[in-house]
């Protein structure tokens, strides 16, 4: 292997942790539940994600959905 193959190689590596992070940031920016700062937080609990009847998730605002919820009740 010769030292440019080598540079190649690092900089396809760090170019593509670079693009992950940066679109990690993005994605959390753009698509994170917005934290409502106006009510306190005990006044009302944050619900939590639930298998309906139909098997349809409620509470639940991202595209993925964790394994083994439980159903609602």
């Amino acid at each position: 292997m010769k030292l440019r193959d080598l540079a190649k190689g690092c900089s396809v590596f760090l170019a593509v942790i670079v693009a992950g992070y940066v679109s990690t940031a993005y994605v959390d920016q753009r698509f994170a539940t917005q934290v409502n700062t106006t009510s306190s937080p005990a006044s009302s609990p944050a619900p939590s994600a639930c298998v309906d009847n139909d098997g349809s998730w409620k509470n639940w605002p991202w595209p993925n959905v964790p394994a083994l919820s439980p159903k609602c009740r």
